[in-house]
């Protein structure tokens, strides 16, 4: 199944620049629902209450007996499955044919600020690396796949929102 990123979005762009406030989107994700004896493991329900739950756990390294994707792999999988979606539209709207694309996501961190062992170590990520292999088809530029790899990046909601993150409110009901 082909669609052209241009086609589909030329009406979008159109109405978003009639009424700019109509590009504004929401995006949720919501827990609950799941035993609440076991403290390793839960479930999301990434676009809302009524979508299919993901069963995710607590890494091994802070004693999760469990072998399920964690928050720090959903949080990979998200800018991987980001830059994977941007580069494909980018290309797609370029004229640029992809004949193979990888994105692998590795994020390290010292789980001793998640633990609470040491105050001087940062709770969460302190690198992301994203490793992008791209083929594109024979005799595509070399600045046109430039162009790509810049418009992508500049389009990567998930990477933006890591590189310039938003104020996060946490409000506690009870």
């Amino acid at each position: 199944m082909s669609s052209s990123v241009i086609e589909a979005q030329t009406p979008l762009r159109a109405r978003y620049k009639a009424s700019p406030p109509s590009a504004t989107v929401t995006s949720q994700a919501f827990t609950g629902g799941f035993d609440l004896t076991d403290p390793f493991r839960s479930q999301v329900r990434p676009m809302g209450a009524d979508a299919e739950a993901m069963v995710f756990g607590v890494h091994r390294s802070v004693g999760s007996p469990h072998a399920l994707p964690c928050p720090g792999d959903l949080m990979c999988a998200a800018l991987a499955a980001c830059q994977d979606a941007s580069i494909r539209m980018v290309a797609d709207a370029m004229g640029i044919t992809l004949r193979r694309l990888e994105v692998h996501v590795q994020g390290t961190l010292d789980v001793r600020g998640a633990l609470g062992m040491q105050r001087d170590v940062p709770v969460g990520f302190q690198s992301l690396v994203c490793d992008i292999h791209l083929e594109a088809a024979d005799g595509t530029p070399a600045d046109q796949l430039e162009k790509l790899r810049l418009a992508a990046e500049r389009c990567c909601v998930v990477a933006q929102t890591l590189q310039s993150p938003p104020l996060i409110q946490t409000r506690f009901h009870v």
